[in-house]
């Protein structure tokens, strides 16, 4: 089951932080990862979270978890913690369960 890496944080000292945005893209796509949104603009709708939002797949909790403790990815995390305010998380992605309709086996004809 695939598993979201979900940032979101607002840039404190912008040069400190310059780095940062190509260390992490290629070592997040080293380990499989995809970048499915990367916005240094979100548009707040609710709430008051920071302006950059990014979220990005692994094929698992286990494969994005290896990013995250990997050296390529410790040596460069404190340019964004030491240089802004906010959050990561790790989450499982959703497996709705199916309707009956989609479950349903197709009507099979009677024999003669």
């Amino acid at each position: 089951m695939s598993a979201y890496v979900i940032a979101n944080y607002r840039i404190t000292n912008p040069d400190g932080y310059a780095e940062y945005p190509q260390h992490v893209l290629q070592s997040i796509l080293s380990h499989g990862g995809e970048f499915l949104v990367a916005d240094q603009q979100s548009e707040v709708l609710d709430g008051s979270p920071g302006n950059v939002t990014v979220v990005c797949r692994f094929a698992s909790k286990e494969t994005a978890k290896a990013w995250y403790e990997s050296d390529d990815y410790s040596n460069i995390r404190h340019l964004r913690t030491d240089n802004s305010e906010g959050f990561l998380a790790l989450c499982d992605e959703v497996v709705l369960p199916r309707s009956d309709e989609e479950t349903r086996e197709p009507a099979r004809s009677a024999q003669p």
